[in-house]
């Protein structure tokens, strides 16, 4: 994600961005650590950055709080935790967890009558169930069995066993262990001597492009998967412009993987940005509080199929429940077809009324 950053920063420099302001982008690695958190919006502060864009943070309080200290907004974050969608200060690219999970519930829904979910035992992992039994309501199905794991385990057998259960009561089995999804269906892969029939499931930043390439393509244990997704496939050709920009100033820079969810929403994010400030006038100087006013006051941002349009006026609020920052509740359903994510319908599917059933 930060070195996607630097890409846009130099894409900017030879595409007369930002209305022929200069871009500058500084970068912080908060280390998954709360001291290091607030130091970044420290660095932030202290430098005068105008906006926190296209990151990624799984302390959201602290991080979005010590934003709110320094009146810094943050636009495009990862949409990993709820402080994301709650927050004034917060513009948001996509529907986070909630939207994924309901999403692939409502997918699974109509494919399976009983379904397992395989989470984190965290307090993350917690909120999983609510938003993936919304979906299956939506559809008419009832709510998964939910299966608390270790997400850093070297193997699954046992969870494996019992998602699946004695008497093979479950046909659908979803995980969403990050890194460790493919380890839990490789596990699943060995319950038994016979071929299992149950289809499995997950979520994108769960099951990417090259996750399904690294363990072994069309013979990966992802293969058949599906897959619910917050944007359109990696192979899609809506990517074609940030594949260039990533090709022609990152060409030797392992650290960028274009199929990564956080490289594309740092992408998308910067080009949000990228449009709202070419849109202000050439004599606003660009400040947190023009650049906030700006985003406020922006709707039906196009951002060239990547993404629904896009807007944070009070009309473009979804007015979900704890999440009333939340503007886009569309996700792309997917499925792994001879080793590559493929659409497994086309288009944007609105998950508005699903999130929108009370607890």
């Amino acid at each position: 994600m930060l070195a996607m950053a630097q890409v846009y920063e130099k894409y900017a420099k030879d595409h007369d961005s930002f209305g022929g302001r200069p871009l500058k982008v500084l970068t912080c690695n908060e280390r998954d650590d709360i001291v290091a958190v607030r130091k970044c919006a420290q660095e932030a502060n202290d430098a005068g950055a105008v906006a926190v864009v296209g990151s990624y943070s799984e302390k959201g309080a602290d991080f979005i709080s010590a934003l709110e200290t320094y009146d810094i907004p943050y636009i495009g974050g990862f949409g990993i935790t709820e402080d994301e969608f709650q927050s004034v200060e917060s513009y948001p690219i996509n529907g986070g967890l909630p939207a994924l999970l309901a999403g692939n519930g409502r997918q699974l829904a109509d494919l399976c009558k009983k379904v397992t979910l395989v989470r984190p035992d965290t307090t993350t992992g917690d909120q999983y169930p609510f938003f993936l039994d919304d979906g299956l309501r939506a559809g008419g199905k009832a709510d998964a069995k939910d299966l608390r794991t270790p997400d850093n385990a070297t193997q699954y057998s046992d969870v494996a066993a019992t998602a699946v259960g004695r008497n093979k009561t479950t046909d659908c089995v979803s995980a969403v262990l990050g890194d460790h999804t493919s380890t839990f269906f490789d596990s699943l892969r060995h319950v038994t001597d016979e071929p299992l029939k149950v289809r499995v499931s997950s979520v994108l930043g769960s099951v990417t492009q090259s996750l399904v390439d690294s363990t072994g393509g069309a013979h990966s244990p992802l293969e058949n998967a599906y897959v619910t997704g917050w944007y359109p496939p990696s192979s899609d050709p809506e990517w074609n412009e940030m594949k260039a920009a990533v090709t022609k100033y990152a060409f030797n820079d392992d650290r960028i993987d274009v199929d990564d969810p956080g490289a594309q929403t740092t992408w998308i994010a910067y080009t949000v940005l990228d449009k709202v400030v070419s849109a202000m006038k050439a004599k606003t100087a660009v400040t947190r509080a023009s650049l906030q006013h700006a985003m406020d006051h922006t709707t039906n941002l196009s951002t060239g199929g990547l993404t629904p349009s896009l807007g944070w006026t009070e009309a473009d609020t979804r007015g979900i429940v704890g999440y009333s920052r939340l503007v886009n509740t569309k996700v792309t359903y997917q499925q792994v077809s001879n080793g590559r994510l493929v659409s497994a319908r086309p288009g944007f599917i609105d998950l508005t009324a699903t999130l929108s059933q009370d607890h």
